[in-house]
């Protein structure tokens, strides 16, 4: 079960229950407050240096206070990079991420209390006040959208309206914090002053990334802390306009410092974004100001558990605000201090011959050299991913931006994805899913990954089930890809796991416990009409799901029954006769299907031929394509459908009032099934075609005739010269009218066909090979002719 807020007992929520405390008790020593950047290397590598210097006996970490009863796993098995995931319990698709990387500065402060045995705590706003605010601040744009109001339409615009956590609130604080805080209200924010960009216009930097890597994130020793918590104190009150989320925080910050030195730790340090420092050191604000600012937060029924994450969802290009440029860079600069630009050159290299381009270990080390010494021209500590890009352009790619760009892609972001143990708190299905997946030896992982299934194999049918009841609950770790093999016995899918997706598991588990009981109920919830539950009974039958197939097959019989809509039932039929054919291709069990699949039919084709008559062009259109779809199946059925089909396509086509479009199609198909000669067929085309009707009647005609095989017309000169002769004599004005229905008919078809075709035409009325046969005078206008045609097939000459 997962961890809830009410069953969480927090220091925040233990201090809250004591109003009054001593003003004295702020101001006992000894506190460290210890301001980073999320997800910052350099930062990471400081903390865990001061860490082990102050060696505090308690560690208050940014991140939701609910989320305490978590913090063990830190040390039984939890591997980065991973996330903290809140979602509410009435509406599980709200929902917030706090995700941490190996090197992000929160995580390793999580390991160092573990692993040193000091006591750990989050200390930022609860996870239910976040998303219960999230939630106001939504139906707040909701409501200001509907008003129509230009302030309420800005408002509407939230940046915080994200899945990911971060609070851009400058200062080199960019992430880690939840949707919640000052994330969660960016679109009220005022403007304030960037910290970072006003100490790098002061050191003389006009990039203020580029000073915090200098800095911070390159360096390889010293303690930055102090002094950055002394700068941005002096930028906060030389331009004091923070908004009223972030002094929420900072004070529900203070009140958890509170609580942990009433609880009698000696050694307390504070791991918070470095915005936030100054707002913990020196003398706090009275307790009744915080308490007062705190009064009244509206909290949501929440649960918590960790979930894996992945360096790609790191990124800033991946959507998430407190990303980084690249993930990969920075896990090297953390895990592999001793020579990260080595290190790195040599990934590249290793990408670079993945894909077949030739670079040696002497490109390596030009690349390194190239690179320390354009740092040491432009006086950074060290080659940075600037100077790096330009020696793998320069060196290993020989000035081609794209190899560059193929090369680093892969290194810049890194593919790792976390892993969670077993037994930490998970929603039912989400922990089916993943014993179900370790059964048939699924591996969930970052990088794509392309899986070829032999239907007829019980293990790979059981994977194609996993994998489709996880697509009917709107979960898609894998996507089917086409097969060019015209049997059904064989699938591909493509697996790529993303972190969102466990949002999506939680949101599922609304449907039931299990991977099949979530799939199959979801299937019985969408039955809405006719449609709904004929695809709903094929993707039962596809899923393995025959345990509500019956309830299915009777929603289904009891919708045919009241269906008026010809379009629908008609519509419904090409869904039940594939499900027929899963019998032999998975092994289900769908014999029971041929009676209602027939009653459907049998419901449709006696209501085609009034549904068909004196219908506009769009209704038209919709019905054929209609017609289209159920031709397309009707033999998978037997030959008693197929009867009874080609029948009510005759009493269709006997229709006096049936529309141009749909009375061609329905000629063709009979003609097609040798329900009609060729003779009759050619006569009704060139009735078609007579004078007495309008040409776009006419032109519509053609179009549904000539849907279809080519061959028809490539190798019958009897249908071609009835269209030859008709094209004669309709005038150039009523030409350029019917031109596109005629482009329609024949751009369907590939072009060295209709080339063929063309040829065809050409050849008409010449003499037989050989002189044998009647000789036919000759039309001498050969350009003019084919230059026609090209302009009807779609410019083929």
């Amino acid at each position: 079960m997962t961890v809830s807020v009410g069953a969480v007992e927090g220091t925040a929520e233990a201090a809250a229950e004591n109003d009054v405390v001593d003003d004295a008790e702020d101001a006992r020593p000894p506190v460290r407050v210890l301001g980073i950047r999320h997800h910052g290397p350099g930062s990471a590598r400081a903390l865990a240096a001061a860490l082990e210097a102050y060696r505090p006996d308690c560690v208050l970490i940014e991140g939701p206070a609910d989320a305490d009863g978590l913090i063990e796993w830190a040390g039984r098995g939890l591997e980065p990079p991973v996330a903290l995931l809140a979602w509410d319990n009435t509406d599980p698709s709200e929902a917030s991420f706090w995700p941490m990387a190996v090197f992000s500065p929160e995580w390793q402060a999580l390991s160092w209390a573990v692993a040193h045995g000091a006591k750990a705590h989050f200390m930022d706003l609860p996870a239910a006040a976040v998303l219960a605010e999230r939630k106001a601040e939504r139906e707040r744009a909701r409501a200001g959208i509907k008003a129509g109001t230009e302030e309420d339409v800005d408002d509407a615009d939230d940046p915080g309206d994200s899945s990911d956590s971060g609070d851009s609130d400058g200062s080199g604080e960019t992430g880690g914090s939840g949707d919640g805080g000052a994330a969660a209200q960016d679109a009220a924010r005022p403007e304030r002053t960037d910290p970072i960009a006003e100490l790098a216009r002061l050191a003389g930097y006009e990039d203020p990334e580029a000073w915090w890597e200098d800095v911070v994130e390159l360096r390889m020793e010293g303690d930055p802390f102090d002094a950055l918590a002394e700068a941005i104190g002096l930028l906060r009150e030389a331009s004091p306009e923070t908004d009223e989320s972030t002094l929420r925080r900072e004070a529900h910050m203070r009140k958890v410092l509170r609580a942990a030195r009433r609880a009698g730790h000696e050694r307390i340090a504070v791991v918070c974004g470095a915005w936030h420092a100054p707002a913990l050191v020196g003398k706090p604000p009275k307790v009744s100001q915080d308490n007062a600012r705190l009064k009244g937060m509206a909290k949501a029924r929440t649960s918590l558990t960790w979930v894996p994450w992945t360096h790609r969802r790191l990124a800033g290009g991946s959507g998430y605000r407190a990303g980084v440029e690249s993930p990969g860079w920075y896990h090297l600069l953390f895990t592999a201090p001793d020579r990260p630009v080595v290190r790195w050159l040599t990934q590249v290299a290793a990408s670079l011959r993945r894909q077949d381009l030739p670079v040696s270990s002497a490109h390596i080390i030009e690349a390194a050299r190239l690179a320390q010494s354009l740092a040491a021209l432009r006086g950074r500590p060290m080659a940075g991913l600037d100077e790096l890009g330009e020696a793998v352009l320069s060196v290993m790619c020989e000035g081609s931006a794209v190899r560059a760009a193929a090369a680093t892609r892969e290194v810049l972001i890194g593919e790792a994805l976390g892993s969670v143990p077993d037994g930490v708190p998970m929603v039912p299905l989400d922990a089916d899913l993943r014993s179900a997946a370790k059964s048939l030896r699924m591996a969930f992982a970052a990088a794509p990954k392309t899986l070829t299934l032999d239907l007829r194999k019980p293990r790979d049918l059981a994977k194609s089930q996993l994998l489709l009841r996880l697509e009917i609950l709107g979960i898609t770790w894998g996507k089917r890809q086409r097969v060019s093999s015209s049997g059904t016995f064989k699938e591909v899918w493509e697996l790529e796991w993303d972190p969102e997706m466990s949002v999506q598991v939680v949101e599922a588990a609304a449907f039931g416990t299990t991977v099949a009981s979530a799939a199959g109920n979801a299937l019985l919830a969408a039955t809405d009409s006719l449609p709904q539950v004929t695809g709903s009974v094929e993707k039962a039958l596809v899923a393995g799901l025959s345990g509500v197939v019956p309830e299915l097959l009777r929603i289904l019989d009891e919708q045919a029954a009241r269906e008026m809509d010809i379009v629908r039932l008609l519509g419904s039929v090409p869904a039940l006769a594939r499900s027929q054919r899963y019998g032999d291709v998975r092994g289900t069990e769908a014999s029971s299907l041929g009676a209602v699949t027939r009653a459907v039919l049998v419901r449709g084709c006696a209501g085609m031929s009034a549904a068909a008559a004196n219908v506009d062009a769009r209704m038209a259109r919709t019905l054929r394509s209609t017609i289209d779809e159920v031709q397309s199946v009707i033999g998978l059925l037997d030959e008693r459908a197929a009867a009874l089909w080609n029948g009510a396509l005759r009493s269709a086509l006997a229709t006096r009032s049936l529309p141009g479009l749909l009375a061609g199609r329905i000629t063709r198909m009979l003609l097609d099934a040798g329900e009609l000669t060729r003779d009759a067929a050619a006569l009704r085309l060139s009735r078609a075609l007579s004078q007495g009707t309008q040409p776009e009647e006419q032109a519509e005609w053609i179009e549904g005739f000539l849907a279809g095989d080519i061959l028809l017309l490539s190798y019958d000169n009897v249908l071609l010269e009835v269209l030859d002769e008709w094209l004669r004599r309709i005038g150039d004005r009523s030409f350029v009218d019917v031109l596109p229905a005629l482009r329609r008919a024949f751009g369907q078809w590939p072009n060295p066909q209709k080339v063929d075709l063309a040829r065809q035409i050409r050849d008409l009325g010449s003499p037989a090979p050989h002189g044998n046969g009647p000789t036919e005078e000759r039309f001498d206008d050969v350009e003019t002719v084919l230059d026609t045609v090209s302009m009807i097939l779609g410019g083929t000459r």
